[in-house]
């Protein structure tokens, strides 16, 4: 690597901690959509599949909006407190209460636990790019934000992995667990199921990257000069209470388009937009009122908010496109995947979870390269035409396959489908901290980051009533569902429009 490409002095502690945060947050982010289904049939064994399936949305969007909440709570900390301690309290949270989602025994506290652990898991995103960015070499953002895409996936991979090999060694495992003290009536309630509730426990080990943080990882030389400048003073504890009303507003409205809500789409679409209104103001509250302090401190014209606020408006357009696109279809692949072949037959869940993270893995890091070398407009949105067409080709040409043939044709579409909805988490470490200064940076990106998780919360919830448009007497549900899914990648296309009205950073300077 050039001289003007390495790292500088303090980053390789940064980015190691960094990566490993992103890797098990990747990890986390992957266990339900791995293990739910299983789950759900143990929590909801009298339930059929449709009301599974509304439950196993309704946890994802429950997710989607801890994570939201966790991006703009965890920022505002990380821009008040710090990179580092921020970052290590997001890998706590979201380690510890993913563990004890092995012990719930109905599925509105396996969504509770999982909108705490997201907290987390949408806090590591945001202030791990900005530590990153920030402490290493200007030259090298392309190849870290390939990194940060690729080790999100990684960790998807490994779920996958774990539950392939803990299912085809059960018995070894339930031994192992013998000889450490646990009983055989514990085992078996932990291996029940494709061993569900073990596979959450896993997801505690994350907690041990705390040490190694706080060990051996400085703090971001930008943000100590906002804090040796006073600027950091000006975050206020109070506002906090905004975040806290949005995110009960967000929960209100998943609420609304879940099982429990029995009231009508039109009173659930009332809520959804009073309560969107609320959940905008109340994530913003922290920033706006940090920016109405700074101008007063310093005389201020006002400039710089106006162009954050159209910046946060941008960004949180392109990445509620991206992620809604791909939690309302690669999320779902998995699960839809385990309608194409006999129950028991061979892990289809395992193989889809598997393949769609391997073209994760290698999609995420080209589209860093690719926006590093073509620029942000053009790179995005080619990413959105290739990601729309990989959707409806996976789920169109396996739906209406000869008794849901599953052969290489399924796998290199599941491939197809995995790397290029995948290849945003890529663009988005290299984009976003260009658009904001330091002194805002975690907050902001944490907010366009995370509210699009919001929105891609609230358009998944859309699925039962798709599926219900394209539901005719005859017509088999994995048909329905899969038309449903191709509608909503649709949303891509909006994508391709709307980031020709964003900035094009390539080549600037991180302010």
């Amino acid at each position: 690597m050039p001289e003007n490409n390495r790292l500088n002095r303090g980053a390789l502690p940064a980015l190691i901690a960094a990566i490993l945060g992103w890797l098990f947050d990747g990890f986390e982010m992957g266990l339900f959509p791995l293990i739910g289904t299983p789950a759900l049939q143990d929590l909801l064994p009298n339930e059929t599949a449709v009301v599974r399936g509304q439950w196993f949305t309704t946890i994802i969007a429950v997710f989607l909006v801890g994570a939201a909440t966790g991006g703009v709570l965890f920022g505002w900390l990380g821009d008040k407190l710090g990179r580092v301690r921020a970052m290590s309290l997001a890998i706590f949270t979201y380690a510890v209460f993913t563990g004890v989602c092995a012990f719930v025994t109905a599925p509105w506290q396996f969504a509770g636990l999982r909108f705490i652990a997201s907290l987390g898991m949408g806090g590591e995103w945001a202030l791990g790019v900005a530590l990153v960015n920030e402490i290493c070499g200007e030259r090298s953002r392309a190849w870290i934000a390939g990194l940060i895409g690729a080790a999100s996936n990684i960790g998807f991979l490994l779920t996958g992995l774990l539950s392939l090999k803990l299912n085809e060694s059960i018995g070894g495992v339930t031994s192992f667990l013998g000889l450490i003290g646990v009983g055989s009536e514990t085992a078996d309630y932990l291996l029940h199921n494709r061993a569900w509730r073990f596979i959450a426990v896993c997801g505690a080990a994350p907690a041990i990257i705390i040490f190694f943080i706080r060990l051996f990882v400085d703090e971001s030389p930008g943000w100590l000069a906002e804090q040796k400048s006073g600027r950091t003073s000006n975050w206020a504890t109070v506002d906090l209470l905004g975040v806290l009303a949005a995110a009960l507003a967000a929960l209100v409205i998943i609420w609304s388009w879940s099982p429990m809500f029995t009231h009508g789409s039109a009173s659930a679409l009332i809520i959804t937009l009073g309560g969107g209104a609320l959940v905008l103001w109340g994530y913003l509250l922290p920033l706006r009122r940090y920016l109405s302090r700074s101008e007063t401190a310093t005389h201020g014209s006002g400039m710089e908010r106006d162009l954050i606020m159209r910046r946060l408006l941008i960004g949180s357009v392109l990445a509620g496109i991206a992620l809604l696109g791909t939690w309302g279809s690669t999320q779902q692949a998995a699960r839809w995947a385990s309608g194409l072949v006999p129950a028991g037959s061979f892990p289809i869940i395992e193989h889809t979870v598997i393949t769609t993270s391997l073209g994760a893995i290698a999609m995420s890091f080209l589209a860093a390269i690719a926006t590093d070398r073509f620029g942000r407009r053009p790179t995005y949105t080619v990413l959105c035409v290739l990601s729309l067409a990989s959707a409806v080709l996976f789920f169109q040409s396996n739906a209406f396959a000869p008794d849901g043939h599953v052969g290489i044709w399924y796998y290199f579409t599941a491939f197809l489908i995995g790397g290029l909805t995948a290849s945003f988490y890529g663009f988005f470490p290299l984009y976003f901290p260009e658009l904001f200064p330091t002194s805002v940076r975690a907050t902001a990106q944490g907010f366009c980051y995370n509210i699009g998780r919001l929105l891609a919360a609230i358009g998944s919830l859309q699925l039962a009533n798709l599926t219900g448009l394209f539901s005719r007497e005859g017509t088999p549900l994995l048909q329905s569902t899969a038309n449903a899914f191709s509608v909503l990648s649709c949303i891509y296309l909006f994508g391709a429009a709307a980031i020709w009205f964003a900035p094009e950073t390539k080549g600037k300077p991180l302010s």
